[in-house]
């Protein structure tokens, strides 16, 4: 079983489910105000060829206010558990 497939199947500590950007964001960086936050996760999905492509792969629309629970699996996969 894949990693994506484990947080797929709920086999992480940290729930998969949908999100919107801004929540995502403020878990991956508590510190900072939200629009600091969203503008930081973007950056990070962007420059993370791998995890771009998987999303983009995945139907992602950068347009939308948030992440979809495969999508959140995704991020999670390669950018490990927020906090």
């Amino acid at each position: 079983m894949t990693q994506e497939e484990k947080n797929l199947a709920g086999d992480t500590s940290f729930p998969i489910r949908l999100y919107s950007k801004g929540d995502l964001a403020m878990l991956y960086c508590p510190e900072y105000a939200i629009s600091t936050a969203i503008r930081n996760l973007s950056v990070w999905i962007r420059k993370n060829e791998e995890l771009w492509a998987a999303l983009m792969e995945a139907g992602y629309n950068p347009y939308r206010r948030c992440f979809m629970p495969r999508e959140v699996a995704l991020i999670v996969k390669y950018l490990g558990e927020p906090g």
